[in-house]
């Protein structure tokens, strides 16, 4: 007799028994369905690892270069996403480089769905790259190869496209993030804008209570441990380690949730988890030269943002050369980079936002509230969000004037002021910012500096002992068998196997799965008893989170007490009374060289035609917003296609914006009094040009306050009347000399 046929009798118990069984029947059902999909999520992980080049794009890609043929071979290759057949793209517009993390799981995460930053970019219309590699290491790679490596790809991409409208836009998540950034500093003429995303550049910093991941290194005593996995690997770092060390910072997510999550929906959540397992379980290698150089001079050296890196050639890694625009985006919700990790490196290197001018440098950045760390790559409504404003916007962004900028996004409706000048569903603002703004997201103290340097102090000489002491019989000891089958016992590894049709239990789950659908009896969502399972599930997960929170307090506790004891730091040669600041002086060749600079500028601000006043009025009266709105970027765009003339070019323009911006910086007095001897005689084409300022400044907003005032004062200027009766634009507010800015 099949269980859907028992009559049970009547009375409130009977409810409670029907319920029951209810319940049994579909927990029944769902635990088998459960362990299938844990089946083939094992033989998945199965296939995957055993591709060639294994990765989870979703776009077809065409190889273009392949780095294991370069001169210094490195596994990395360089491919043209292929766009799907209803996608248009333009090959006059920038390309866009997406560059995949290498930090333990293998590539495509960048292209992992339609709503990806691959994705939004090519519905922008730009032709897109994408910068991969293969699970294992070429002998002798290192990180510096790398950077060679991608710096001739990216030279490829831009033989591709001579004709394009702007330089690579190269996005790098993550890991690539820092490792752009290096590039960048080292060959900043190969750039465009850069979008950082999800990656630590300051690596020291956080506050208490909130970021324990920084404190990982001092309280496992430096990166000697590094170096005696990667001697345990025989010359290779499992990169299924550093999946490990993220997993543990979410147990209860790790342990319970991902699983759980699975097993209660198990009837729809079957494809999305084995679509993000797929990449999940994808561990690559690295070399022993390489993770030693990025724990050594990164994690627990913190040598970046400080210029302390110097490449094989001399050349020391400087920050401050990158010459395109930075976009940095992070989250709040992000404990592997919080937002003070991926923007301090700004604090290290500037004074203040006049020093970021004085390099010609352009920073924006954009703190999401809650979305965690791999969000930020995979999430589709940040692709549809974010990725997408930035990819649509990313001349707005090439042409911004230097300084330091929050990217702020305000969905658009239908009382949306010039909606037909927005491009996407949310209207991109570039808000002017200080450095003060980025220091009230909290920092390190100087007693907290002083612990770090101990604790880098420390690793030096763990490490230096690791090597002197240790390593030479460890190397002698391990061989490659040894290796190998470490690397496929690592518990992460084992967990797929386990539950792979290799075992051949599973086959029993399979057959019982395949029955369980057929007569699938899903509970009722009122069943007492699953909102009683719901129950159990929450107080495992605040259990997990709560032994999570205080092993993080312990080991905050210990950090602190630790590399705080003044003793220590003398030992190691840190004065317990000091007050230490990683920011840097300018140097005296730059100083040189900006002296010039301003020099030159200030005797050509008579120089130029209609088009340098025209620029030079309109940063005037734009610049008392404080803002720049994509809505006037685009009036700006529209301008130029109805008036003609000799186009520029996006870089022509970008210099004049620059220029005229610093001379205004320079001397706003002399550069306004200079305008009138700029502009042409014929009256009509100055009020054209009047008309046109107009329109650009009054597509984002009604003008008024300052920017009423400032606009009042370029219509004399131009020699227009400026009586309440002479012709202005109806959301133009008349002259108030009380107003402030606005």
């Amino acid at each position: 007799m099949s269980m859907d046929k028992v009559q049970i009798p009547g009375g409130p118990m009977s409810g409670l028994v029907a319920s029951a069984v209810e319940y049994l029947v579909d927990a029944g059902q769902r635990s088998v369905l459960f362990l299938d999909i844990m089946r083939r999520r094992g033989d998945q992980y199965r296939e995957h690892v055993a591709q060639t080049a294994p990765h989870v794009l979703q776009y077809a890609a065409e190889l273009i270069m392949d780095g294991r043929q370069l001169a210094e071979p490195v596994n990395y290759a360089l491919v043209r996403i292929v766009p799907p057949d209803n996608v248009e793209i333009d090959m006059d517009r920038r390309p866009f480089v997406v560059v995949d993390p290498r930090a333990g799981h293998g590539p495509g995460i960048g292209g992992f769905k339609a709503d990806s930053e691959i994705g939004v970019a090519m519905k922008a219309g730009h032709p897109c790259y994408f910068i991969g590699f293969l699970p294992d290491p070429m002998p002798g790679q290192t990180i510096e190869r790398i950077a060679r490596a991608e710096a001739l790809f990216i030279e490829k991409v831009m033989s591709l496209h001579p004709d394009a409208d702007g330089k690579p836009c190269v996005i790098g998540n993550c890991q690539a993030g820092w490792a752009v950034m290096i590039l960048a500093s080292l060959r900043p003429e190969l750039f465009g804008p850069l979008i950082i995303a999800g990656a630590p550049l300051a690596y020291w910093a956080g506050v208490h209570g909130r970021n324990p991941m920084r404190y990982s290194g001092g309280l496992l005593g430096g990166s000697w441990l590094t170096a005696l996995t990667s001697d345990l690997g025989a010359g290779k770092f499992d990169g299924a380690w550093l999946v490990q060390n993220f997993e543990n910072q979410n147990p209860s997510n790790t342990l319970w949730s991902k699983q759980y999550n699975v097993y209660s929906k198990v009837d729809t959540e079957a494809e999305r988890y084995l679509e993000f397992e797929r990449w999940w379980g994808g561990h690559v290698n690295l070399n022993a030269e390489e993770i030693q150089f990025i724990v050594d001079e990164l994690f627990v050296g913190n040598n970046l943002a400080a210029g302390n890196i110097e490449m094989s050639d001399g050349r020391k890694v400087d920050l401050r050369n990158i010459r395109s625009p930075i976009v940095v985006f992070c989250s709040e919700g992000d404990n592997i980079t919080p937002p003070q990790q991926a923007l301090h490196w700004i604090l290290d290197c500037y004074a203040d936002v006049d020093e970021i001018r004085s390099y010609g440098q352009t920073i924006v950045y954009t703190v999401h509230q809650s979305i965690g760390h791999l969000g930020i790559f995979v999430s589709g409504g940040v692709a549809k969000k974010e990725h997408a404003e930035f990819s649509s916007n990313i001349d707005l962004i090439d042409v911004l004037p230097p300084g330091l900028y929050e990217a702020t996004f305000e969905a658009k409706d239908e009382e949306t002021a010039s909606s037909d000048l927005v491009v996407g569903q949310w209207v991109m603002r570039c808000e002017a910012r200080t450095l003060d703004d980025i220091r009230a997201m909290g920092g390190n103290s100087p007693e907290d500096e002083r612990r770090f340097a101990t604790a880098k102090r420390i690793s030096e000489i763990n490490l230096a002992a690791y090597r002197k002491f240790v390593q030479p019989w460890l190397k002698r000891m391990v061989t490659p068998q040894m290796a190998e089958w470490a690397h496929n016992m690592h518990p992460l590894r084992l967990q797929y196997e386990l539950f792979s049709s290799q075992n051949p239990f599973m086959a029993t789950v399979k057959s019982l799965a395949e029955k369980a659908a057929e007569k699938r009896k899903p509970v009722a969502a009122d069943n007492p008893f699953l909102a009683f399972q719901e129950q159990i599930s929450k107080q495992v997960v605040h259990a997990l989170d709560s032994w999570r929170d205080s092993q993080e307090a312990l080991s905050e506790a210990m950090f602190l007490s630790v590399y705080g004891s003044p003793a220590l730091q003398a030992a190691v040669g840190i004065d317990p009374a000091s007050t230490p600041s990683r920011r840097r002086e300018m140097s005296a060749e730059h100083r040189t060289v900006l002296e010039k600079r301003i020099a030159e500028l200030k005797s050509r601000i008579g120089e130029g035609g209609l088009r340098e006043a025209a620029l030079r009025a309109l940063l005037y009266v734009g610049s008392a917003r404080g803002m720049v709105d994509e809505r006037s970027i685009e009036a700006l765009r529209r301008v130029r296609r109805e008036h003609g003339g000799a186009r520029m070019s996006l870089a022509e323009f970008k210099m004049l914006v620059r220029e005229q911006f610093f001379m205004l910086l320079l001397d706003r007095e002399g550069a306004l009094a200079a305008i009138p001897k700029l502009l042409p005689d014929d009256m009509n084409v100055r009020r054209a040009a009047f008309q046109a300022i107009e329109q650009v400044l009054s597509a984002s907003a009604d003008v008024t306050g300052e920017r009423a005032n400032r606009l009042r004062q370029i219509a004399g200027l131009f020699g227009l009347e400026t009586a309440d009766g002479s012709e202005r634009a109806s959301n133009v507010a008349p002259f108030d000399p009380k107003a402030k800015a606005s």
